[in-house]
């Protein structure tokens, strides 16, 4: 291959931008979507006639591309494609503008980074195996090289999948003898060396090892021998990074050295405590004149050394290793961490320094609730998640039922303030807001906002999380003004905390746009909503179900700005990336395909739209049923459009139908039957039926008068067309009297 190489009619590669052992990366060019693009070539595998074998693989690296495409995290590395090629398996991969830490390295000729940069790289990448992890994937190969910090300060992790199937082509290698060499064992676990089970303890250690070289400027085990540095991971302990650099803090230290602990039993958890005991040892740092000393867990304390086997006992696969290519950078940019997205889990106090004047300081009566029996606590735990799982399955009754149970037993248990406490309170206020009781929702989430606060702070991920719940609930209220301060309160907050680029940033920004809009803000809704699109994209990716909800939000905007050739072309693009991602009858595509035909309506491209509907009514039928809601607001669409079309009685047979299901599915006064009604009396006025016609409009103006109030906008068009009604009827003095009374409202003071 070479420049210019044209990929499956598609991906046309333009320089090569690496070389490692399993292959190239290249930068590349998507032609059908005009994306830059990176697309990694693997070296074939095995040899000519070694058939069974190379089938074997192909299918591997499908089944683990599959699984690489389906992460979706900031830190993680977006795989768009994968296939097979002339022979060569290909990814095709997001291009990354930056260098990987072992180019960082090898720039700063071997000095360590500054250790503001090594806890920012540790946060960022803790949070992506965090994710990974619990996806139930393991890397196997962290190391340096895979391991890149873009332009903007983002630390992204590549080669899931590709990882594993090296692993995996290395270890059929062995036993076919087509001799792959494995990779550098600088960063492997001593469970790897000795070919035991790994799981996602050995990325830690892994882990462990690039943070002791980007922080020392060595790897742990700094030899030039490969079987030294093997024998080093299985059986001496290293040497603390303290001892190399004096000047990093001790809990990092400490924290380095657990992650390198010979057992996997001894190391942290999982990468959510690690990413936890990283940001508290921040939080100590700075709000203490010293580094306050962490709890080390009680497996970690004695470091006997247990060896994996007898010197004998390693693996005869080893001994042909080379030590390959190690890492060896200028500073790099400080961004905020990245905590995860969701509730941290851990409670964390402020310091007392932080807390509010009312808050119970060092010498108020402490807590003499006895500590709680273990199992009761897992059964809550239990009884939580089954809460969450009604919620899931949209049984948000039952749900809060449960959650509200179990908060009251965890407050009983542990105490109003726990964090398990609070998480049940949270979630009984979100199935509040399910179940049709916002109000109800907005004092429950400002009760958990209130102790948040207290305990944690106000800029703790778990106390913007319900406070943004708490702006979103705001506007359902219709509030939108108290919606949009709350909003912008959390927005500082989150991009203060965890930058701008944060999912949890970005998705504050959108419910920002989206209120905006609400406010009458159209033009600052639609330049939000862009913004936000644009950057959803960038991080995500633009067929990230995030970032195309905000390009169905800007679509809308652009509509209410008469836009309406770009929201059809937006609306389209949607719709495509929806059906390709999620399927042609999942509802999100399916609400696309609706304004779709929205647009093309307002654009007088009715017999286009008419289409559209036709076949979306089918699909929503088939999908949710002829009586659903959207159904029937598809069913609505086509109607309206064979008016616009002249087919008038046509019009009218839909809207009658449409009417009547409407009235006893969701009742006489819903908005949507109110709608109906009105395109029943259209259809009857252009059919010059002004009698049957007046009296469709007289239901609706009553039913909103009713509903809304006399002085309502959407009241007020009513009676305005009530009163054209009746001045087609010869009505004029009706008419008039009627037009002034609306007036007269109209200019009336709210």
């Amino acid at each position: 291959m070479g420049d210019d190489t044209l990929i499956q009619g598609r991906y046309r590669l333009l320089e090569r931008i690496g070389r490692g052992g399993m292959g190239e990366v290249w930068r590349a060019r998507d032609e059908s979507l005009g994306r830059r693009i990176a697309v990694k070539c693997l070296k074939p595998l095995g040899t000519p006639h070694d058939h069974s074998f190379t089938r074997v693989l192909r299918e591997r690296f499908r089944r683990e591309a599959r699984v690489a495409a389906a992460l979706q995290h900031r830190g993680v590395t977006v795989v768009h494609d994968f296939g097979d090629w002339d022979g060569v398996l290909f990814l095709v991969m997001e291009l990354l503008e930056g260098h990987d830490l072992s180019r960082f390295l090898e720039d700063n000729k071997g000095h360590p980074l500054p250790v503001a940069d090594v806890l920012d790289i540790a946060e960022q990448v803790a949070s992506a195996l965090a994710y990974t992890h619990e996806q139930g994937i393991v890397h196997r190969d962290l190391k340096p090289a895979n391991i890149v910090r873009t332009a903007d300060g983002t630390v992204k992790i590549c080669d899931f999948g590709i990882a594993r199937l090296g692993h995996d082509a290395g270890f059929t290698a062995r036993l076919t003898g087509t001799g792959i060499a494995m990779g550098t064992p600088h960063y492997m676990s001593p469970e790897q060396i000795g070919g035991d089970e790994v799981d996602l303890r050995s990325d830690l250690y892994s882990l462990g090892c690039v943070l002791y070289e980007i922080a020392t400027g060595v790897p742990p085990f700094d030899l030039d021998d490969a079987w030294a540095i093997l024998v080093g991971h299985r059986d001496t302990e290293p040497a603390p990074p303290r001892t190399r650099r004096p000047e990093l803090p001790g809990y990092l230290d400490r924290i380095i050295l657990d992650l390198l602990a010979k057992r996997p039993e001894q190391r942290p958890d999982d990468a959510r405590e690690l990413g936890r005991r990283i940001t508290a040892g921040r939080t100590a740092a700075t709000s203490a004149p010293h580094p306050l000393p962490l709890p080390v867990p009680s497996s970690a304390r004695s470091r006997t050394p247990r060896p994996v086997g007898g010197r004998a006992g390693m693996p005869s696969w080893t001994r042909g290793m080379t030590t390959g290519h190690k890492a060896t950078g200028t500073g790099l940019r400080v961004t905020p961490p990245d905590p995860g997205a969701g509730l941290s889990g851990a409670w964390i106090p402020r310091p007392a320094g932080d807390r509010p004047a009312d808050a119970p300081t060092a010498g108020s009566p402490p807590d003499e609730r006895p500590d709680p029996a273990p199992e009761a606590v897992v059964g809550l735990a239990a009884r939580h998640r089954t809460g969450l799982g009604l919620g899931r399955l949209g049984r948000w009754e039952e749900a809060g039922e449960v959650h509200r149970a179990v908060a009251a037993a965890r407050e009983h248990l542990l105490g109003p303030d726990h964090p398990d406490t609070l998480a049940s309170r949270y979630e009984a206020a979100f199935t509040l807001g399910r179940t049709g009781r916002p109000a109800e929702a907005l004092r429950a989430y400002k009760g958990v906002a209130e102790a948040r606060i207290r305990m944690l702070g106000a800029d703790h991920p778990d106390t913007l999380a319900v406070r943004q719940e708490m702006a979103y609930t705001l506007g359902r209220l219709g509030r939108h003004t108290d919606a949009h301060q709350v909003y912008t309160s959390v927005l500082t907050a989150r991009e203060r905390t965890m930058g701008a680029d944060h999912p949890e940033t970005l998705r504050c920004r959108h419910n920002l746009a989206f209120n905006l809009g609400r406010l009458g803000r159209t033009e600052d809704a639609h330049r939000t909503a862009r913004e936000v699109a644009a950057a959803r994209a960038r991080v995500l990716g633009p067929d990230h179900p995030d970032t195309l909800v905000t390009r169905y939000e800007v679509a809308y905007e652009l509509g209410r700005l008469d836009r309406w050739e770009e929201a059809l072309a937006t609306y389209r693009d949607v719709a495509g990336a929806r059906a390709r991602a999620l399927g042609p009858r999942h509802p999100d595509t399916l609400a696309a395909r609706y304004e779709t035909g929205v647009a093309l309506g307002r654009l007088g491209r009715c017999a286009e739209a008419l289409t559209v509907y036709e076949d979306l009514i089918g699909d929503r039928a088939r999908a949710q049923g002829p009586e659903h809601p959207e159904t029937l607001r598809a069913r609505h669409g086509l109607g309206v459009n064979l008016g616009r079309l002249g087919r008038w009685e046509e019009a009218l047979a839909e809207a009658r139908e449409v009417c009547a299901v409407r009235d006893r599915v969701l009742g006489p006064d819903h908005p949507d039957t109110l709608v109906s009604h009105r395109e029943v009396a259209v259809a009857l006025g252009w059919l010059g039926r002004w009698s049957p016609s007046l009296t469709e409009y007289r239901v609706v103006a009553a039913a909103r008068e009713r509903v809304l109030g006399a002085d309502h906008p959407d009241t007020l068009v009513a009676r305005d067309d009530e009163a054209h009604c009746l001045e087609r009827l010869g009505r004029a003095t009706e008419a008039a009297d009627l037009y002034r009374r609306v007036a007269a409202l109209r200019g009336a003071p709210h």
